[in-house]
């Protein structure tokens, strides 16, 4: 029980149906579309589109989605709609331009969109409403306007001068020159037009035709790989899901080419090394926590790639003896100096999720990669093209080098848990990066804490930046920080907070659903 003389909120707690998004237009867009009688999917679609627009630093479509998906029954469905390169992209063109890395704000960065592929395919199987139903409320706010919301407008504001020196993003995305304030109206026009088109036609108004055309050449035009034919191929694959078990319930990812992997090898180590009898709010506990992090996601550095060309198996990565073989580096007193500190890609994300009164439950994640995506914008259409590309690597033989028609190593992961078969915990933890640690932490804080949803969404977060350094957000203690400090972690105060998490747990015994939406968001949980 938290302590109401200081400053948060409870969970929500529910009976017929439930959303958790990151903001609130998002949570009611959903809402709206659950009591005119739309399951959870039909509610998720609608939150999704709804912030493409009026969260347009976080998520558009011109990314890319994944989804878990629990029936009522307890079968679970994975869907990767992750773009692939286009069959033009050539990575010796890229290294003759003195390239070692992807670059982030790059047309060469960007691959083809699977967002409006992967609605689609959700729609066709599980939904029982149309698109002109869904996008209604994000083509109304894309027309008459939004009012921009606090965290969006921070983050706006930290792409001002990449959006101010491409033609399209100053046009589409800024006011007068410069980002919107909070509490301004912001209309998305183009935007909205293209998923008016997309309403009466499908997603083959975005994959064939003038947009996609437009998209194409727009790529073209700043040096990248794009063809009309690479949209045109576009799909969404339904995939088997890989899991974990911890704490007596079992975490489900999406496999790899996701990076959702990683947490589950993170939960493997966590187990390994006890790790549950360490004080939670305790510098031994994190030190523990964060080697279990670099070891786990220098695993996904390594072996994490386009299942085509994994040359490692997922069931190897989750086996025990790997988890042994990890977990025997880690010193207790001391931070591990020969393990190179893994990249954290992409700090801008939106997760959501959405329970129905059927207890049907979806975890959706929609994402540009880095805030603004590739920071190019289609001049006519208004539509944010995605950098994932940058999660190629250039090195030759790599599992996960940049190839044509290849899926990169991806970041954004749905995250369930389920216990005696059925779905649990519907939840994500956007941030990038830090997504793994993040489904980590807010994984056991609830099956091995005993938190409620919105508690362990509150919990503080400590993760590294580009340059390694531990970055420990204002309520790790001056205590903790000290006892990281003293066994060889570099560290400061983050300047930014880290992820977002959306989550709902489903009690079958008493048949609520409890809800928690980050307040490192805007957004909130609603439920009836």
């Amino acid at each position: 029980m938290r302590d109401f003389s200081l400053p948060g909120r409870s969970p929500v707690i529910a009976e017929n149906g439930m959303a958790a998004t990151s903001h609130p237009l998002g949570t009611m867009s959903a809402i709206s579309v659950l009591r005119d009688g739309g399951n959870a999917v039909d509610a998720a679609i609608a939150a999704v589109a709804t912030l493409c627009v009026v969260e347009p630093g976080a998520t558009g479509i011109g990314g890319d989605c994944f989804a878990i998906i629990a029936e009522p029954d307890g079968t679970l469905h994975g869907l990767n709609a992750s773009g692939r390169s286009s069959m033009s992209t050539d990575a010796e063109a890229v290294r003759a331009r003195g390239l070692t890395k992807l670059p982030e704000f790059d047309a060469v960065s960007v691959t083809v969109p699977g967002a409006l592929a992967g609605w689609e395919a959700t729609a066709n199987r599980f939904g029982t409403m149309g698109f002109d139903r869904l996008l209604a409320d994000a083509i109304r706010y894309g027309e008459e306007g939004f009012a921009v919301h606090p965290r969006v407008a921070s983050d706006w504001k930290r792409y001002e001068a990449h959006l101010a020196a491409d033609p399209g993003a100053k046009l589409h995305y800024l006011k007068d020159g410069r980002a919107p304030k909070a509490g301004e109206r912001m209309r998305q026009g183009a935007l909205a037009g293209v998923l008016r088109q997309v309403a009466k036609s499908g997603a083959k108004a975005f994959y064939e035709g003038k947009v996609a055309a437009e998209i194409a050449a727009t790529v073209r035009a700043g040096g990248g790989f794009m063809e009309e034919a690479d949209l045109a191929a576009c799909t969404a694959d339904w995939v088997d899901l890989i899991g974990t078990d911890h704490g007596g319930q079992r975490l489900i990812e999406i496999p790899p080419n996701g990076q959702g992997i990683t947490a589950l090898i993170m939960l493997n180590m966590l187990d390994v090394a006890d790790a549950k009898r360490l004080p939670r709010d305790s510098a031994e506990r994190w030190h523990l926590w964060i080697e279990v992090a670099r070891l786990a996601y220098a695993a996904r550095d390594a072996f994490v790639s386009d299942a085509a060309t994994m040359n490692t198996s997922p069931d190897r990565l989750l086996s025990r003896s790997f988890a042994e073989t990890l977990a025997a580096r880690i010193d207790p007193d001391r931070r591990i100096e020969d393990l190179a500190m893994p990249r954290p890609p992409g700090p801008d994300t939106t997760c959501l999720t959405v329970v129905d009164r059927d207890r049907r439950a979806v975890s959706f994640i929609n994402s540009l990669y880095y805030g603004m995506g590739a920071r190019i914008v289609t001049p006519n259409s208004g539509i944010t093209l995605q950098n994932r590309g940058a999660c190629f690597t250039l090195e030759r033989g790599h599992p996960n080098e940049m190839a044509p028609g290849k899926r990169p190593m991806h970041t954004i992961i749905p995250g369930m848990a389920t216990n005696a078969g059925k779905a649990s915990i519907s939840f994500g933890v956007m941030g990038g990066g830090f997504q793994p640690m993040g489904h980590a932490q807010v994984f056991t804080d609830i099956v091995l804490g005993g938190m409620d949803a919105q508690a362990a969404a509150d919990q503080p977060r400590l993760f590294w930046g580009d340059d390694g350094v531990l970055e420990a957000e204002t309520g790790i203690s001056a205590e903790v920080c000290a006892g990281l400090e003293a066994r060889g972690h570099p560290l400061r105060r983050a300047a930014m907070p880290h992820g977002g998490a959306q989550i709902i747990a489903i009690d079958h015994e008493s048949g609520f659903l409890v809800g928690g939406s980050d307040p490192r968001k805007d957004g909130f949980a609603a439920g009836w």
